[in-house]
């Protein structure tokens, strides 16, 4: 089982089947706000939905080493999320998404929790490079890698199909170097 105390009442953990109904209740709750960015929102319809994704990324993903995908969890309720998309072994790369609740925004929980992730997959991984993607318009998504220290490489456009409009897709990212040595 994959863990990690982000801060005292903030934790990553690898996403379970159980956790689909928290998971549900948290998107459909913010569902207006996260479809402006996130694809497979209008998507997930049912707690179901939820559970066959997490099903797919625990027994697929995880379970083959190639990274896992975790729900932030803060004061013990599920409040987003931080993932890995599979892990490329060949090139030792991945990209990671998030998304955390509007009324847990502004608070430091996603930059914590990409840091966490980050710690894991450089330094326990050995990976050498992590992407991150977010709409351009998407300022606060933005935010996170730009404080992290990531190089922006550039922007894909019209990259991705979000509702009914096509999303330019700013694209950043960190080498393992450049990661040891912002932590020094």
């Amino acid at each position: 089982m994959f863990q990690r105390t982000v801060a005292p009442d903030i934790e990553i953990r690898l996403l379970n089947p159980r956790d689909a109904a928290a998971v549900f209740t948290a998107v459909d709750r913010d569902r207006a706000y996260l479809r402006e960015w996130l694809p497979w929102v209008d998507a997930t319809l049912k707690p179901e939905d939820i559970r066959y994704f997490i099903e797919d990324v625990v027994a697929v993903q995880w379970n083959d080493n190639r990274g896992p995908h975790c729900g932030i969890w803060v004061e013990g309720a599920l409040a987003g999320s931080v993932g890995c998309h599979p892990i490329d072994w060949a090139n030792r790369e991945c990209s990671i998404g998030y998304w955390i609740a509007s009324a847990r925004q502004g608070q430091g929980i996603v930059t914590r929790s990409v840091t966490a992730m980050l710690e894991y997959l450089f330094d326990t991984l050995r990976l050498h490079r992590v992407v991150i993607r977010c709409g351009t318009g998407n300022q606060r998504s933005c935010a996170v890698p730009e404080r992290l220290g990531f190089t922006k490489e550039g922007v894909l456009r019209q990259a991705e199909r979000v509702a009914d409009r096509w999303v330019d897709l700013a694209t950043w990212s960190m080498l393992e170097d450049e990661w040891r040595s912002r932590a020094k």
